[in-house]
């Protein structure tokens, strides 16, 4: 294959890498005309219910250190920096996502998260999801649908609304469309040599979540998809195919991301999976269309395999079947300080990676302040180097 240096789609890259900014006006311009508008956190928060009421979901903004400050005067400084950043943001009033939101939909993922909701309660009307643990025994199934019920209450009360099973279902086909979508997009990172950087793979994933015309936002993936399919079989990459691959699995990493993946990049690998809540871990099961909603959807949010869940035997076959089909050469956790979950899951996740799979494997324990930068770019040279 030809190693050319070419431009892969740069304004619908940057489309997307823009689109959380560009999003708050969408957000105003939605309750200018007075439809609503339901703030989130989290992957657990099941979309098809917001839909289902009339409503659009959002991401709120939580990747950033800026009004961490702020959120210290009430919360403690060892805390994870995505709950302090959730919370400052909402304090402040300096968040346009949650300023326009008519409600919030948490989740009790952990013990940090569900003490902080408790605050943002006074602040803004907070819906709180009480998840279960496991994902092991029948009664969680029970217990999630329970709260699916909880919260289709909760939505219809507040919008006045009837969310009934066509209005599910419909908003279940919708959601899969877009899983089916963003898969095949995070799927071309399966290719050899790769054909998108880690960066542009992470900013149309997290940007697609704040592009409010959901048609536009199917006909851009798929036209990046067709392009990009398009200059592989031409034999037309950006990269190498001696270039060091690279998985990033753990903790959000929305406000670690351009620090972590840049660094990486720079090295001379190339990030082409990410396991992330941003990234695969979402999308790669779909809602079943063949039974009743609630169940349905019940179902496929509870079997996230995310480190909330213990045991949490998902993520370790997801990875192990990620690290065969996208031809890994390394994988690093990146780790929130303070998300106990996650950094005690390392110990497991690093056994299975090097000796199951006998990959090389990083922890990497960062937050969201750029001091760590310099030191981010030096573990991964050496890392990058070692492949």
């Amino acid at each position: 294959m030809s190693s050319t240096l070419i431009p892969t789609l740069p304004d619908q890259f940057e489309e997307f890498a823009e689109a959380r900014r560009n999003g708050f006006l969408s957000v105003k311009a939605f309750k200018d005309r007075g439809e609503k508008v339901v703030g989130t956190f989290c992957t657990f928060t099941p979309k098809e219910l917001i839909y289902a009421a009339g409503a659009h979901p959002v991401s709120l903004c939580s990747v950033s250190e800026e009004t961490i400050p702020d959120a210290e005067k009430h919360l403690p400084r060892n805390l994870c920096p995505l709950i302090k950043a959730s919370y400052g943001f909402a304090l402040t009033d300096k968040c346009p996502y949650m300023y326009f939101a008519d409600m919030i939909v948490g989740e009790t993922t952990c013990d940090g998260k569900k003490k902080m909701y408790e605050l943002l309660g006074e602040i803004k009307d907070t819906h709180v999801m009480q998840l279960p643990q496991t994902q092991e025994k029948e009664h969680a199934v029970t217990l999630w649908q329970d709260e699916m019920h909880r919260l289709t209450e909760k939505l219809e009360d507040k919008f006045e609304v009837t969310i009934t099973r066509e209005k599910l279902n419909q908003a279940i086909k919708t959601c899969n469309k877009d899983r089916r979508l963003l898969k095949a997009f995070h799927q071309l990172g399966k290719l050899k040599p790769s054909v998108i950087s880690g960066m542009d793979l992470f900013n149309v994933l997290n940007g697609a979540s704040y592009t409010f015309d959901r048609e536009a936002m199917r006909q851009n993936v798929q036209d990046m998809i067709d392009s990009l399919t398009a200059k592989y079989q031409a034999g037309e990459t950006e990269f190498s195919a001696n270039a060091p691959r690279i998985l990033i699995t753990g903790c959000p990493i929305g406000g670690v991301a351009s620090k972590v993946i840049q660094a990486i990049e720079d090295a001379g690998a190339v990030v082409v999976a990410l396991e992330n809540c941003q990234g695969y871990k979402e999308l790669h099961q779909e809602v079943q269309e063949d039974i009743d909603p609630i169940e349905a959807i019940s179902r496929k949010y509870l079997d996230i395999p995310c480190s909330v869940m213990t045991p949490n035997k998902g993520r370790e076959q997801l990875l192990q079947e990620m690290v065969e089909e996208y031809q890994v050469d390394g994988v690093i956790d990146i780790v929130l300080q303070a998300c106990h979950t996650y950094n005690i899951e390392s110990y497991n996740i690093r056994k299975i990676i090097t000796g199951d799979k006998s990959t090389p494997f990083m922890t990497l324990e960062t937050n969201y302040s750029e001091s760590d930068t310099g030191q981010i770019r030096t573990r991964m040279e050496a890392f990058v180097e070692m492949l």
